[in-house]
């Protein structure tokens, strides 16, 4: 036992000087009948300080990109689909299940972890990597769209019900709907008059808002913002910004486009002063500024200028988000009328966007990473991707199916961990019961469809087969 635990740390030493890693060592001893049954030795394997950020491009087509994102904790193929583990955690899944279906990077959601654990817990928990046990790369966001959803930017209708999401839709006539009608009458101070105005307060200086666990009185400014990812300590950050809905008002997209802005020089001033650095003073940590605009052609790219030059000091923005929620039918004209602009060597990332026919757009229109958290949530009410569109595993049809659950991407049977070991009977028989089991095996199959769609884009971008893999795949999940 001895001299295989040796070897074992002369294996590791030898990788970790190979490859500039570092390990900790970490030792459980397992007892069974009072006798030591063995000793299992964890890795737990990052990057050492020499190692900073960077992105290089490795091939383009159009707008579209393949890169790799290099971060303290690993590296990172665009583009990549970022998992959200928004209370550091992923619903239902292991960090290590996570790993398994391939998945590069998590994020984790600000607001919520302020509100709890609270991110001083997460900090003295060795920050958020190690506090939930994941060893790649991670994000967190601002915590702006769920203090701004809120109130007025997803309150669209009067009633104090949240009515609109990350992307709404004229219709299938082009023509608005009725409630798009009546907020497009509105002026700019009406539309800030909604039943929700008490949840969420907006000035100048930041937002002050309660909590949704208890009503408790918060505020986030950008500074505190920024306090709470430092103390989070994920590997890439973004700025405070304000989150409107698509419906809004010209006016009210212009001045939440401002205060935007002014609330991104702030956030660029405190992460400068606070960002972990190497001994060669180079950032641990990246920041993301956020471009924001609506559908309006003239603010979105006076936004991306505006943040892709922004310097306070000499320091500037990693990456770049891509922020607010879209009109269904502008969602890829905005995408691309910002990645025009943005620097070309820097990361973007689209917030809030996993629909797979907005995934190949998305990429096509120059966007790098992606996140969402429809893949998790749908699974747990049991709706499933398939290469032929989503199924309900709770239709009857699949109570005495003893076949395969789905299809992968390329419309065979699926190899993720669920297809490969369980019927659609048999998860169909967890959910009809229950069963904690459902949700579990449902995510992971569902992540896995994500990941690996994004993965294979990737993959078409490299080998220059991206349009006849795209014609493909929405003929066929779409039809």
């Amino acid at each position: 036992m001895g001299i295989l635990l040796n070897k074992l740390k002369a294996a590791a030493k030898f990788i970790a000087n190979r490859s500039d890693l570092t390990v900790n060592i970490f030792w459980d001893l397992f007892v069974w009948n009072n006798s030591v049954l063995h000793i299992c030795e964890y890795y737990s394997i990052g990057y050492t300080s020499r190692m900073t950020f960077s992105f290089t491009i490795q091939k383009k087509r159009g707008r579209a990109r393949a890169g790799v994102l290099k971060t303290p904790h690993g590296e990172i193929l665009t583009p990549a689909f970022v998992t959200v583990g928004t209370k550091a955690t992923v619903k239902a899944m292991t960090p290590e299940q996570v790993s398994s279906i391939g998945a590069q990077v998590v994020l984790a959601n600000t607001y919520h972890l302020y509100l709890e654990p609270g991110d001083e817990i997460v900090r003295d928990g060795g920050h958020l990597g190690k506090f939930m046990n994941w060893h790649g790369p991670t994000m967190t966001d601002s915590g702006g769209f769920q203090v701004f959803s809120l109130g007025a930017a997803f309150d669209s209708d009067g009633t104090g019900r949240r009515g609109v999401g990350k992307i709404a839709s004229r219709g299938d006539s082009g023509a608005p709907k009725k409630e798009e009608d009546d907020n497009a009458e509105q002026t700019a101070d009406d539309f800030k008059k909604t039943p929700h105005e008490a949840l969420a307060k907006i000035d100048e200086d930041g937002v002050s808002f309660k909590s949704v666990i208890d009503g408790s009185a918060h505020r986030f400014t950008p500074e505190r913002s920024m306090e709470i990812q430092h103390n989070i300590g994920a590997d890439m950050f973004f700025a405070f910004d304000e989150c409107t809905s698509p419906h809004a008002p010209y006016e009210y997209q212009r001045e939440a486009m401002d205060r935007t802005h002014r609330w991104a020089e702030r956030s660029l001033a405190y992460h400068s002063a606070h960002v972990k650095r190497n001994e060669k003073g180079a950032p641990l940590q990246a920041l993301f500024g956020i471009v924001q605009g609506g559908r309006h052609e003239d603010l979105r790219k006076e936004s991306a200028k505006v943040i892709g030059s922004m310097n306070i000091d000499g320091a500037e923005f990693d990456g770049f988000g891509i922020g607010g929620s879209f009109d269904k039918e502008d969602m890829y004209s905005v995408v691309g009328w910002v990645n025009d602009i943005l620097p070309e060597g820097k990361p973007r990332h689209l917030l809030g966007i996993g629909e797979p026919a907005d995934l190949f757009g998305g990429i096509e229109n120059g966007a790098d990473l992606f996140d969402c958290v429809a893949p998790t949530r749908i699974a747990r009410n049991g709706t499933l991707y398939t290469a032929t569109g989503r199924i309900n595993i709770n239709n009857a049809k699949f109570k005495k199916d003893f076949g395969p659950i789905a299809t992968g991407i390329d419309g065979k049977t699926c190899t993720c961990y669920t297809c490969a070991h369980y019927t659609a009977a048999y998860l169909a028989h967890l959910f009809r019961s229950e069963e904690m089991l459902a949700a579990t095996l449902a995510t992971i199959h569902n992540l896995h469809f994500i990941v690996s769609l994004v993965k294979k884009i990737r993959e078409t971008l490299l080998d220059e087969t991206f349009d006849v893999f795209k014609v493909d795949f929405l003929k066929n999940y779409y039809k």
